[in-house]
């Protein structure tokens, strides 16, 4: 699998090395991979650091600066982002985006060292990483400050809140799924079912050393009066990992904050939980919305020749 290959399965021949195409999993519509181009690019962060940036685009996209690009970050728990195949994503694709993948500090995307120069009292390379893959693809002509969308879930909906508090014109809309915003408070709150456990991660804030750096980074604790993106927030009345009431404070406290009215919308599955809808197919209506939303903040419309 790739960014532009779906998952295939070989035989391969150990004497003559050739190899014999078994099963290739199946994309609806007229999929060719030589449509699209994947690419693999790095950023310099504040510290001189070379983030890596998994990219794929369509052939004829433009690279003048004019693509709208959709950038995914996660950043926690040692976990790899693979650039792997999405079927889902050719409908943006199609559609002009260029996705890409932010490896920031964090995950374990180059190794154990990786992971821990983004977690506790590095916390913060996490968003750096991020912003410095932002610009980086700007400087680059891939897209424009304007015209990105945010994306991240959980512990990547913290990153995506700590983006929009320190960059809002970066970016044209945010989407941010089950999102762990309000971190300060939460990690003080030993009777959730997680904090003591996390402790690991972020951090024991009942340490004034760790109280300190979560407070200054903490997405609910750093919002401030000024122009944010349009914004998309996803939850779960049975999430529990990330409670439904941080995502209800934080679009509670932006109304109060926010110095412009590019739409703000808070939208609460009473049926779901942390990983959404449990249908064989439920997820792809909860995919149809992130993706209406994303589309129509980008006031794009599917290419007829395309469709």
């Amino acid at each position: 699998s790739s960014l532009t290959t779906p998952r295939t399965v070989f035989d391969y021949d150990m004497e003559r090395g050739g190899r014999e195409l078994r099963k290739r999993y199946a994309v609806v519509g007229d999929f060719d991979p030589a449509n699209y181009i994947a690419e693999r690019v790095h950023a310099v962060a504040s510290d001189g650091t070379r983030v890596p940036i998994s990219l794929v685009y369509r052939h004829d996209t433009p690279r003048d600066g004019s693509a709208p690009l959709l950038l995914y970050g996660y950043g926690a728990y040692g976990i790899s982002v693979e650039p792997h195949f999405v079927s889902n994503r050719i409908s943006l694709l199609d559609r002009g985006f260029i996705f890409a993948i932010a490896h920031v500090r964090g995950g374990g995307d180059l190794g154990r060292d990786w992971y821990e120069h983004g977690k506790k009292l590095y916390k913060r390379n996490t968003f750096t990483d991020f912003i410095a893959c932002a610009d980086h693809l700007v400087a680059r002509g891939y897209t424009s400050a304007g015209s990105i969308v945010c994306y991240g879930g959980s512990a990547g909906g913290m990153l995506i809140g700590a983006v929009v508090n320190a960059r809002p014109e970066l970016w044209r809309a945010a989407v941010a799924a089950v999102p762990f915003l309000d971190v300060l408070n939460t990690m003080l709150d030993d009777s959730l079912p997680l904090t003591v456990i996390e402790y690991d991660e972020w951090g024991n804030p009942n340490e004034r050393k760790y109280y300190e750096y979560i407070a200054s980074y903490s997405p609910y604790d750093n919002m401030r009066a000024q122009d944010y993106p349009t914004m998309l927030l996803l939850s779960g009345i049975n999430d529990r990992r990330v409670q439904y009431w941080e995502p209800a404070k934080w679009t509670a406290k932006l109304r109060t904050l926010r110095t412009n009215d590019r739409p703000l919308l808070l939208r609460t599955r009473m049926v779901e939980g942390h990983k959404g809808a449990s249908g064989r197919y439920d997820y792809l209506r909860d995919v149809a919305i992130e993706y209406a939303f994303i589309l129509t903040c980008h006031e794009l419309h599917a290419n007829p020749e395309r469709a």
